[in-house]
């Protein structure tokens, strides 16, 4: 599956979240945001050699679905796996970071 480019506003539930099946890397922030525009390389080419699902949400307050995981600072790149948070990376500033959180999706890939 393809980075996604754009924040999207129209975030599922932290039920449907919950509900995927595989492996999903959610990503909370905003088009504005420095730090975000920052990342996006970083992420771009940590995610170019895996096949995992990304949901790119605008955050804010009032918006449910960060609040549920209790982001605070942006990014937030969570990667979670049949409802469950397997690791987290706040801020990053390098590939680092990034690659480390979805290489766990390389040694547990069964599904």
């Amino acid at each position: 599956m393809p980075m996604n480019d754009t924040y999207t506003l129209s975030a599922p539930s932290r039920a449907e979240v919950d509900a995927l099946d595989g492996f999903t890397l959610l990503e909370f922030g905003t088009a504005w945001c420095g730090h975000c525009r920052a990342a996006q390389p970083l992420l771009s080419s940590a995610m170019a050699e895996r096949d995992i699902r990304h949901l790119k949400i605008e955050d804010g307050p009032g918006r449910a679905l960060g609040r549920s995981f209790r982001v605070k600072l942006w990014p937030t790149l969570i990667l979670m796996r049949q409802g469950e948070e397997l690791g987290r990376v706040v801020r990053p500033t390098n590939g680092h970071a990034i690659e480390e959180l979805l290489s766990q999706t390389d040694s547990s890939a069964t599904g």
